[in-house]
């Protein structure tokens, strides 16, 4: 997929944008409620996107800063997101929301005025600032997922699941490592149609016997690790891409089957 970084710049503001909509119509009582993250409410789905808003503007301002707080951070053990939601809760839903929207403003214009192929630090190998860019647009939307979930609203039509999906699609190798396999030589094709029931995205060969097909949000709360595979409709063909899709991981992190 031809990266068009000006209009994964726009996904990402859109889904900011969705989410604090949604944010703006909840009760203060609603921030505490639980999401499907275990022992995490939205004000700790908030915080959480607002907190790596701020680590990810430092990874591109100053690279030896972040090296130097991702290894305080690390360095108390790979638990630290829950760390970084604890020690947030004290804040009110208002200043939450606030951190949020400037952070994410701020990160945006930071966004914008580099080149997309630069090199990045990040919690584990570097990374391309377009790069940087999708995995705030995949935290954002996943993290969003746990958010519209627990107050039982639909997620609004993201423009950015074609981006998310080639994120999806990228972490192939990454998954395996990352659950101790080897990377299966055999390709994987996906094909995915998108919120136009026209439009159909595709990955891999033509002619590969493994394949994932069905529709891209499916692919996208499985690679999210915010649905299991059986609880959608995606249809599953061999065994390479059956593995694949109990294990697919779109981001950083310990292996897990249902993680944030």
């Amino acid at each position: 997929m031809a990266l068009d970084f000006p209009r994964l710049l726009a996904e990402l503001s859109d889904e900011s944008g969705a989410l604090l909509g949604c944010l703006a119509g909840l009760g203060a009582d609603q921030w505490d409620q639980p999401t499907p993250a275990a022992g995490w409410a939205i004000r700790d789905q908030m915080s959480h996107l607002a907190f790596f808003d701020d680590i990810a503007h430092l990874a591109l301002s100053d690279a030896d800063a972040f090296r130097a707080e991702a290894e305080r951070l690390s360095g108390g053990g790979m638990d630290f997101p829950d760390r970084v939601a604890e020690q947030h809760r004290a804040m009110t839903p208002a200043d939450v929301t606030e951190w949020f929207k400037n952070s994410r403003a701020r990160l945006l214009a930071a966004f914008a005025s580099e080149d997309p192929r630069r090199r990045l630090p990040w919690f584990g190998p570097d990374m391309s600032v377009a790069s940087s860019a999708t995995a705030r647009l995949m935290e954002t939307w996943a993290h969003g997922q746990d958010v519209y979930d627990t107050v039982g609203v639909a997620h609004p039509a993201s423009t950015g699941l074609r981006s998310i999906a080639h994120l999806g699609v990228s972490t192939f190798g990454f998954a395996h490592r990352l659950n101790g396999l080897e990377v299966p030589d055999d390709p994987v094709r996906v094909d995915l149609r998108g919120p136009d029931s026209d439009e159909i995205w595709r990955w891999g060969p033509a002619d590969a016997h493994n394949r994932v097909v069905g529709q891209a949000e499916d692919f996208v709360l499985v690679v999210t690790q915010r649905r299991r595979v059986g609880d959608t409709a995606l249809e599953i063909h061999g065994s390479v891409a059956s593995t694949w899709m109990d294990i697919a991981q779109a981001f950083a992190g310990a292996p897990s089957r249902r993680s944030r």
